[in-house]
């Protein structure tokens, strides 16, 4: 619905894992990439380091938006599209997952009737649009309603909530189509050896002592050092040049993750990049290929944890504490099953607006969604640009 010089769109805000952003349901959303990211760019604030105009927290952990609506293929419940806006950038990219806003997309999609709750417990299959990949959701259901108190603790979340598990059944190749993308379980890239990785999101692994680092600095020191930061990108875009991203440089993969032999009982450590920030817990979909690379013989992750036989419980260590990832073999499929427990929790329901001024787009008739009005976005004659704000 517009109000004035607004656009009002029905939103749910919710925390997935240790991330954060407003959910969406895709029939909200203009089905044009480029008139939808529009809409996202206006209502996070992007292009302000605090997003100080829109809901953006000024971090990429909150800097994120789910998408969801009824699977468009088979074996599925509900595809789930994830959208990272960039803070500092009008940029919205879509080319990787987010498995920690994905804890919060079972609930969502249960509250929004796209999926019946059944009473105990309701498994939903999504799809993930991003990586076309299957993941599976279990969420606690008694009586039939999603319930977000529980006694489940996670690394980087202050308190409790109810446990989501989340079954990753086809992870590799989620964007390059295969487990280990240049062919060989390690490159030497600039006299430094690295192994690249695509399991639920494609990985450069390095260890840190290789880049003048122990592994267990505190993830905000990493960013002061620019030299640091200004070689971990050039092996970054040079691994992402050999996995198959000719524009690496341009996207958000692959993801840089520094390793170290762990130091508080776990498997080994890691600090994961975003890629130009060290993520402060771990992302899912981070952990996923890290637990993986520990499996793959020949990767440098598999010669500093050892030979480790599925299933297993891998437990990477991370600035906030820890994530436990379950593997079990699968016959069928090139990388195992990798399943982790996260929590999820609706923070608010209502609208947020998005600028007309900034829409390359026309109003059309409303229609109601979730129970509130909404805007049907149609395209307007011009081609839109992201360019800077006015």
């Amino acid at each position: 619905m517009t109000t004035g010089d607004q656009i009002q769109i029905p939103c749910v805000m919710m925390r997935g894992g240790t991330s954060r952003g407003p959910f969406f349901l895709a029939s909200d959303l203009p089905a044009n990439p480029i008139q939808r990211d529009a809409v996202l760019l206006s209502v996070m604030g992007a292009g302000h380091d605090l997003e100080i105009d829109g809901i953006g927290g000024g971090n990429p952990l909150t800097s994120k938006v789910a998408i969801v609506g009824p699977s468009t293929v088979p074996g599925a419940d509900v595809d789930y599209l994830f959208a990272q806006v960039k803070v500092t950038e009008r940029t919205v990219d879509t080319s990787p997952n987010c498995g920690n806003m994905l804890a919060a997309v079972a609930p969502f999609a249960i509250e929004a009737g796209l999926v019946k709750a059944q009473d105990g417990i309701t498994s939903v299959r999504i799809h993930n649009v991003n990586t076309r990949k299957l993941i599976e959701a279990r969420v606690l259901t008694p009586d039939g309603r999603v319930t977000y108190e529980g006694d489940a603790a996670i690394d980087g979340v202050p308190g409790t909530a109810s446990p989501i598990q989340l079954a990753f059944l086809n992870a590799a190749g989620s964007k390059t189509g295969r487990l280990l993308p240049t062919g060989q379980a390690t490159d030497w890239i600039d006299g430094v050896e690295v192994s690249c990785i695509d399991a639920a999101t494609p990985v450069m692994l390095v260890r840190a002592a290789d880049l003048g680092k122990s592994g267990f600095e505190a993830a905000n020191t990493y960013c002061t050092d620019r030299t640091f930061m200004t070689r971990l990108e050039s092996l970054r875009i040079e691994a992402g040049r050999r996995m198959g991203f000719p524009n690496a440089a341009d996207l958000v993969i692959p993801k840089p993750v520094l390793i170290a032999p762990a130091v508080n009982g776990g498997t080994l450590s890691a600090r994961y990049f975003m890629p130009h920030d060290c993520h402060r817990a771990l992302a899912v979909t981070g952990a996923v290929a890290v637990a993986t690379a520990c499996v793959t013989p020949g990767t440098i992750a598999a010669a500093m944890t050892g030979p480790i036989a599925l299933p297993a419980d891998i437990t990477i260590e991370h600035p906030s504490g820890r994530i436990a990832v379950r593997l079990e073999p699968d016959k069928d499929q090139a990388a195992p099953v990798a399943s982790i427990q996260r929590t999820a929790r609706k923070l608010f329901e209502g609208a947020v607006f998005a600028r007309h001024s900034h829409m390359p787009c026309e109003i059309a008739p409303v229609r109601r969604t979730m129970g509130l009005e909404s805007a049907f976005l149609q395209p307007a004659p011009q081609p839109f640009a992201a360019g800077p704000r006015p």
